[in-house]
Formats: structure tokens, sequence, C-alpha cells
């Protein structure tokens, strides 16, 4: 604050006070580009501070996706944000060409695992592991994947595979209802927490179209049914029961409104996941029908009126525990709805069966009131962890396809979060334990399998300090002696166990490792392990019989009697699993521990994950709150710290993401040489690594190095060109020739790219035009060609046509002159026709066809019948004298110096004409009728 004096303030403090305005401007405009860095790596300089500023930047501008080298940074809104999920947002990101060059999203990951299964690059099968803490977004994470990817994958060119991978497609995503229902729950860090870990693989065909799925569950945390935390729930399928049921159902299944239950507290608590007809949709599509679930339904309300049943404290030993006044009814409720004999279901909660000798001699012995209700939640566990798998099989039925329908497999990882509680027992060392694998598995596939392999190459490379858990994971898994393997101890010496004696075990036996510790000032028994993402305090007390998690045959047994169907396919008569129930003392087998069963599940998990290419998002809760718009610096800066972000964001801005084996570099970007032709022969810049270079002494090895730095030669060609004197000239180029392998940076492989497609460009424009000269060059024989026998056909028809028509005419003229020679004798009496005309129209004379003759010839008509034609003589009837034919048309003579008037003047007359007589009219009309 600025110091008045007398009115006036200070000059020190006032240029202070600029100086302050002017670094709080200054800080400000930072702020305002951090926001714009959708790369950690191009934060400068790499530091947990300026990683944290930038995180806030991003997530005060509602970005929520930051790329940080080889993962995706996930920060939770804790606000519904539909746009960012949308699926025309996916559809964006599929068709983009480089989807790394648009926004850091979780569909840009899908996009690049589904684009590298495209591509056939090995590994070809894909596994995206999304870890973080517990309410940072995992399973919201998962559940969009699981989206896109049924967008996407569905391609299909027919209406019945349409209709298929529709079908497909709806089953996949209506198995997230059901397993969250069933297996998630409400716990302090999350209102939708998943007490399971689940390993999804989307099973793809030769096409890249999915055609199933199976799910691969792990660790149910079935002591919530029984056990809750305080402020804390059950499982999310007892309160959409108890909420979502219909009058009718509650009335069948003995849930009346208003009703209490032991095992569900907090039920006035309302979620967005207590939703009864979304899970009964769900199922119904994946072949659970409506009896089934009802049945389900049925089960789950009997262990609801199960956990209300107490027992009182026996006076005698000898004695059984009765039940309180108010448990006699909940347990003829919870018999009924499990259809149990009730006095059988009472007996096997009060009596104990021993069986000892070598005889196997059966002796029964009273519970006392903790052994009662602990029978009691191991029946209730027991039901639940039975129906749940019976689930996941179901589920896996109905979307898992045939093992020849499908290729290739993308696994999405949705694992438990790191957990520390005030009270830490067998579920959360599990837990952190698969975090502590997880991690290892990131640290050994990206952070320490890249910088070996850089010193394996013999590259020039100064190696960053990372956080490795190896010393943790030997303190609870090592061999010969760890945690584990302490407790498994423990469990297989058939005495009671203590909890102090085991917190004095494990501390004296692992006394040395550098991540175990012990709280002085702790009441109860407890060691304390330093994980990679905090220290975490667990108490020893039931340690030892979780991981037993013991089930007494007569509970088996006493399922296997009810008559229930749901029941009497989770618990069928098996004889096998009899015999294994009730082993001899001679030949016990070794009991199979909680822990040893999640460690064998665990490492087959590692297995397939190591069988394929990773893909890493770090998913991180801004709050514990749960609220939108706070992001708190501290709570972020641990999990930053816990996930080994720095490091990895160190290694990715100064490492080489890029590795491709000499062979491979070689025979794509080969044709990169072409580029040599264009530049001088001074140009080319000596390898960027020569000096570390070993070249094989075989020829085939000799000839690959050859080729490699020719490739490499061209590499300032593809560069941008500097100008002269700039200083950039002298900035290496960002590749790195080892031993086996061409190491790059992601910039400098897109160059490459481009090169190369300029290459294939110029390639292809050459092929286009030596194609077009050659298309034009035999569309000109072939014109020629045509041209040719277009000009031969057309002389041999000309030809054809002159001697068809010499030939008519050589006909047409011998057949006139034989005409001619045959009508001599017409031709005389045409040329003495007024002679003709007289003679016939003489009284006496000619008669007949002569007549006829003479006159038809004195006419000059067509050739034809003489019949014809009718002649009609002046002697043959009274009137005007005429001489009428049949013509084609009117006919007119004309004659010079005729009296009439009308008469026209032949200006051209002909041999055979003569003068002086009258017009003779022929018409047509008169002459058909003579």
């Amino acid at each position: 604050m600025l110091q008045q004096v007398n009115g006036h303030s200070s000059g020190s403090d006032a240029q202070g006070g600029k100086s302050l305005r002017e670094d709080l401007q200054e800080f400000l405009g930072g702020e305002a580009l951090l926001h714009e860095l959708d790369d950690l790596t191009k934060v400068n300089p790499v530091t947990l501070e300026t990683v944290l500023r930038c995180l806030q930047a991003r997530y005060t501008a509602d970005m929520f996706y930051t790329s940080a080298g080889c993962t995706l940074v996930a920060l939770n809104p804790f606000k519904p944000v539909p746009q960012l999920y949308s699926p025309a947002l996916m559809r964006e990101y599929h068709a983009a060409p480089q989807p790394q060059k648009l926004r850091p999203h979780i569909f840009a990951v899908g996009e690049q695992t589904y684009r590298n299964v495209q591509s056939l690059i090995e590994p070809v099968n894909q596994s995206i592991i999304v870890s973080g803490e517990s309410g940072a977004g995992k399973t919201w994470t998962s559940r969009c994947l699981m989206k896109f990817y049924a967008v996407v994958a569905a391609s299909p060119t027919s209406l019945e595979s349409h209709k298929i991978a529709e079908r497909i497609e709806q089953r996949i995503l209506n198995s997230n209802p059901i397993m969250e229902a069933f297996g998630n729950a409400c716990t302090l860090r999350n209102n939708n927490s998943s007490r399971f870990g689940k390993f999804i693989q989307l099973q793809l065909n030769s096409a890249q179209q999915m055609t199933g799925a199976v799910v691969q569950t792990y660790l149910l945390e079935k002591t919530r049914v029984t056990c809750q935390a305080s402020s804390e729930r059950n499982f999310h399928i007892f309160y959409q029961i108890c909420k979502g049921a219909s009058v009718d159902e509650r009335l069948q299944w003995h849930l009346p409104e208003g009703a209490s239950f032991s095992w569900l507290p907090n039920p006035e608590r309302t979620l967005e996941e207590d939703c009864f007809q979304v899970t009964r949709e769900a199922m119904l599509h994946l072949g659970i029908d409506i009896p089934t679930q009802n049945n389900i339904f049925q089960v789950l309300a009997g262990l609801l009126h199960l956990g209300n049943i107490w027992f009182a404290d026996s006076k005698d030993e000898a004695q059984s525990c009765q039940l309180m006044d108010d448990a006699k009814c909940s347990i003829r409720t919870s018999a009924s709805l499990l259809q149990l004999p009730e006095d059988s279901l009472l007996e096997t909660l009060q009596i104990r069966t021993i069986r000892a000798g070598r005889q196997q001699q059966v002796f029964q012995k009273p519970c006392s009131r903790a052994e009662c209700d602990t029978r009691r939640d191991c029946l209730a566990k027991l039901v639940y962890a039975r129906l749940f798998d019976w689930l996941v099989s179901v589920i896996n039925s109905s979307i898992c396809a045939d093992p020849d329908s499908w290729t290739t497999f993308i696994g999405l990882l949705d694992v438990y979060g790191f957990e520390s509680f005030p009270n830490n027992s067998l579920e959360q060392l599990c837990i952190n334990y698969a975090n502590e694998k997880l991690q290892q598995h990131f640290v050994a596939h990206y952070l320490r399998a890249q910088q070996e392999e850089y010193a394996v190459e013999g590259l020039d490379w100064s190696f960053v300090n990372y956080q490795d858990n190896q010393a943790c994971l030997d303190l609870i898994e090592g061999s010969p002696i760890s945690i584990c393997s302490l407790i498994n101890e423990e469990c297989r010496l058939n005495r009671p166990s203590s909890a102090a004696q085991l917190q004095t075990r494990i501390e004296s036996a692992l006394a040395g490792s550098p991540c175990l510790g012990h709280n002085k000032l702790s009441r109860e028994p407890s060691f304390i392990v330093v994980h990679y993402a905090g220290p975490v305090q667990y108490h020893t007390a039931g340690l030892v019989e979780k991981n037993k998690d013991p089930v007494p045959p007569e509970l088996t047994r006493l399922l296997q009697q009810s008559q229930d169907p749901l029941l009497k396919v989770l618990f069928p008569m098996d004889p096998e699993e009899k015999s294994q129930e009730e082993p001899s003392g001679q030949s016990r087998a070794p009991v199979l521990t909680v822990v040893s069963k999640f460690k064998a599940s665990l490492e087959q998990l590692l297995q397939v994950l190591h069988s394929t290419t990773p893909h890493y998002i770090r998913c991180i809760k801004p709050n514990s709150q749960g609220q939108a718009h706070t992001f708190l610096q501290e709570e972020v800066l641990s999990q930053l710290e816990a996930c080994g972000l720095v490091e990895t964001i160190h290694i990715s801005a100064a490492g080489f993401p890029i590795r491709i084996p000499h062979q491979n570099f070689v025979e794509r970007y080969e044709l990169l040489r072409r580029l040599c032709t264009r530049t001088s022969p001074g140009s080319h810049s000596p390898s960027p690594d020569e000096g570390h270079s070993e070249w094989s002494p075989h020829t085939k090895g000799a000839t690959l190095q050859l080729l490699l730095q020719d490739i490499l030669h061209t590499l300032p060609a593809l560069t941008p060109a500097a100008t002269p004197g700039d200083p950039a000239e002298a900035t290496p180029v960002p590749v790195h020739c080892g031993r086996t392998k061409v190491f790059m940076t992601d910039s400098m492989l897109e160059l490459l790219e481009c090169g190369r497609a300029q290459v294939l460009e110029q390639c292809a424009c050459c092929i286009q035009g030596s194609w077009r000269r050659h298309r034009h060059r035999k569309q000109e024989r072939q014109r020629q060609a045509a041209t040719l026998i277009q000009a031969a056909i057309r002389s041999w028809l000309a030809r054809k046509h002159i001697q068809r028509m010499h030939a008519a005419a050589t006909a047409i003229k011998r057949t006139w002159q034989k005409w001619r020679a045959q009508t001599s004798l017409l031709e005389a009496i045409i040329r003495l026709w007024p002679l003709g005309l007289v003679l016939a129209n003489a009284a006496v004379g000619v008669r007949g066809f002569q007549r006829k003759l003479v006159v038809w010839a004195c006419l000059q008509l067509p050739m034809g019948n003489p019949s014809s034609y009718a002649v009609q003589t002046a002697q043959e009837q009274a009137g005007v004298t005429s001489i009428r034919a049949l013509p084609q048309g009117s006919i007119k003579f004309h004659c010079r110096k005729s009296p009439l008037p009308y008469a026209d003047i032949c200006p051209e007359p002909s041999l055979h004409s003569v003068t002086g007589f009258n017009q003779i009219l022929l018409e047509r009309h008169s002459l058909g009728h003579m």
C-alpha cells in the first residue's frame, strides 16, 4: 500500500507501485498466453510452477485437456459440458487428416489408437491406460471413449451388417450402466467411484469394424455390501431398488416406504446415478428378461433384510446366541426372499461345523456374537460376489464376438485410483499396489526405457532424474520377504492372528526398506508405506482375516438348498467343488488368498499391456469438493508430483519420441535422395551425429549406412531456408542416427513426410505426364490408322459404286438397243402420227386392236399393257370428236400458229412436231369410262 506524506505519495513508493503494476500486467499477459499452450512441453521453463500455472489458465478458459508429451492431462470440470463430447465433434476428429493438430482431446487419443490399428504397425493391438485419483473422472473418460469407438468403428456397407453393428454398439454401451450400478458407489471423494477394476477389450475385425467386446474385472470391493465408512454409501443398485421400484414391486420385495436398513446408509442423498429405469432398460437390451431382473432384485432385497439380523450375547458358551426381538421378522423375510428354510438359515448363522481327526468327525460349536455377525456378512458378500461375476459373464456372452471374427483389439483400462483414507485396510493396499504396478509400467515403457535406449544407441544424452518406485514394489511384492508374503504366511498358519504381532513381523523383517515407516503416535497397530503418490498408513487389524476371505462350507451348502432359480445357477451342486471344500487333513491344499489371486490377475493384465502400444491419460482432480470453477493449486500439485508428470514433460521436450530402425527408415525415405539433384554438390551438410555412428563391416550394412547418409544429407533441403548471416543456420537438424535406429522429433518427422509427399507428387506428375504422352501417341496412331482405313473403305465403296453404275448403264444400253430394234415399225408410225389419227378415225380401214395400237403409238403413251387404255372414235358416239387417255396428269400439246387465243407457242419444237392443228386435250376422268 502506498504511504502518503502531507497528502502526497513518496516518489519511491510511487515508483515501486508502478513497477508492481507493470509486473502484474506482465504476469497477466503471460497468463493470457499460457492458456494458448496446448502442449506442456512448450512451457519454458518446465517446472512444477509453470506447469501448474498453465493448467490453471487453461482450466479457467474452459480448456480441460492438455498434452504432455506422450500423455494427455484431463482436468475434471465438475460440470456438464455437452458440446465437448457431441457426435459432431467425434466425427470431426475422425475425419481430420491430422488429429494431433486439433485441440488436445480424448477423441484425439482414441483416433490415434484407431489409426494405429489401421496402419498394422507392430504391435497392432492398442491400450489406453486411464489413471488418476478417485473422483478425477476416469469412469467418465472410459465411457466417452467407448462412445467414440462405437461411432467411428461402425461403418458397415450393407443394411444387414449395419443392423449388426448397431446392435453390438448398443450392447457395449448398455454394459456401462449395469457395471456402474452393481460396481460403483459413493465415497468421500467421488459420488460415482468404481469399486472394482475393469479392462475392456474392444474387438475389431480385419476391416477395423467393431464386432464385440470382453470385460475383465479385478478385485470387487465386496466388503462394501456389509460395511460402509461414515458419509459413504453402499453400491448404487441398492438405492435404485429402494427409490425406483413401483408399489407392487415394493410389496413383492418387502421394501415398504420409509423402511430402514443397516446396510443402506445415507438413503436421503439423491444422486444422478440413482436411476433404476436406466439400469432395467440396459439389462433388457443385454438379454436379461423381466422375470430374471425381478429375481435379481428379489435376491438383493433379501440381502438388505439379512443385514437387519442382529444377535444378542449368550450367557452360556454352550448355548447359541439368540436373535434380538426386532430381528425375528427380518430373518423370516430374508429367508422368504432367498427361498431358504428359515430354520436352516438361522442354524447356519448360529452354529459352526468343525471337522477334526483322521476320521473327519463332525463337531458343532455355537458361535459367539461376533462370529455370528461375521458369518452373516460372509453370506451376503458371497452372494453378491457370485451375482456380480454372473452379470459380467452374461454381459460378455452378449457382447463377445467369435474368435474367428476379430483380429485386433483396443483395450481400455479403468482401474481404481490411488486411495488414502483415515482407516486403510487390505482393499486400499491392493488398490495402491495396482497403481504402483501401473506407474512402473509407465516408467518402464516411457521414461526409463527411453533413456536407456538413448545410451545403448550411443546418443549424447543428459539424463533426467525421474521417480522410480521399484523400491516400493519390492517392499510390497518382493521376494523372498515382502508385505504380501508375510500376510500370506499368516494365513497359512493355522492359528489366531494378532494385529500387533503382524505389525512386529513386518517391521522387523522389512526394516531396511526405505519405503517402510511407522507412526509412533498411532494407538492401533499399523505400518506406513511410502507410495509414489505419498505415504499411506495401513491398519493391521483384520488384515489377515480379509486376506483369507474364508467361506464356511456350510454357508455354500445352505445356498445350494435354495429353491430360487437364480441362486441355483450361482451355487450349483458340484461334486468337485464339494470335495475341494472338504479336504482331508493329510492332503490339505494351500489356501488361495485374496492377495495371491489379485497378484496373479494383475500380472496377467500387465502381460497384455506389454504386448500392446500403450497410451496414457492422466485424470487430475482440481479440488476434492467436486466444485466447478475451483482450482486448488496444492491438491493439483500433489497429483502432478505423484504421477511424475514433470519428468515426463522433461523427457518429451528434450528427447526424441520417434525411433525408426535403419532398414525401415531407408525403405520409407530412400526416395528423398531425388531431392539431391536440386541442390549443388557442395550444399550437403554432414550428418548430425557423424561421430556417433559405427558402421557394420558387412557389405549390406555398409550399403545401408551409405544410403542412410545420403538421405540425411537431404535434410537441410527440407528445413526452411535461413537468411544469410542468420544464426538459425547453425542450428543442428533434430535427427540423430544411432547404432541401429534413427531418432527424431515430431517436427522432423513431419518435415520428412512432407518431403516424401513432395517427391511422391513429383513422381506422380512424371508418371501422369508419361501416361498422357503415351496415351496421346497411341490416340494419334489410332487416328492415323482409322484415317487410312476410312480412305481405303471409301475407295473400295467408290469403285464398287462405279462398277455397279457401269453395269447398270450397260444393261440399260443393251436393253434400249434391243427395244429400239424391235420398235422400228412403231417409230415409223410415230413419225406419221397425224396420218395414223386419220386412219384411226376413218370409217373404213383398220379395226379393233390394230386401231388401238395405232392410237397408242401415235400418242407415244408409256410402255405398258395396251389393254389398259380405251380408245373411242367418232363413229361410236355423237358429239365432239376427241381422243381421251388416262395419263398421270394433264397433258397439253401446244402447236405453233394455233387459232386459239390461249394457245402457247413451243420455243423448241421437237423433231416430230406437227403444227397447224388445234390443241388436243386429254382428260383423265373421261378416258377412264371408255
